[in-house]
């Protein structure tokens, strides 16, 4: 079960980072003719990100900082791929339905998941209050 659970995470977290790493500060800085730097740069933060929500959705052992970050890429890989892909699925001929994804959607989920991570390890870490 846990291992369903590795692999729904990364399927939105992956393509997540890669795409938000690729189109918000790369088309910024204009690398004309180093597209592969974009690439390679994109590549290494999501499989960077794979790898640590890998790791830390199959751990039990929690603290603060390791759950608040995961929640905030789960549920910011979430909200960007829904804001992003779903524009391109449902709306083909809006020409900045993805912006959607990069500048709202994602952010939200961002934050939001931070927040739920946060909830998350404060009610899985309470202490019984003793007499």
């Amino acid at each position: 079960m846990r291992v369903v659970v590795r692999l729904f995470a990364l399927l939105f977290v992956v393509p997540a980072t890669y795409y938000f790493v690729y189109w918000v500060p790369f088309p910024l800085l204009k690398p004309e003719g180093a597209r592969w730097v974009a690439n390679v740069v994109s590549i290494l933060c999501a499989a960077l990100t794979g790898w640590f929500v890998w790791r830390a959705a199959g751990s039990d052992h929690h603290g603060a900082v390791s759950s608040i970050v995961l929640g905030a890429l789960l549920l910011g890989g979430i909200g960007f791929s829904a804001g992003f892909f779903g524009p391109i699925v449902f709306a083909p001929e809006a020409n900045q339905g993805p912006l959607l994804g990069i500048f709202i959607t994602g952010p939200i989920g961002f934050v939001l998941g931070g927040l739920v991570g946060l909830i998350y390890w404060a009610v899985r870490h309470q202490q019984p209050h003793e007499p």
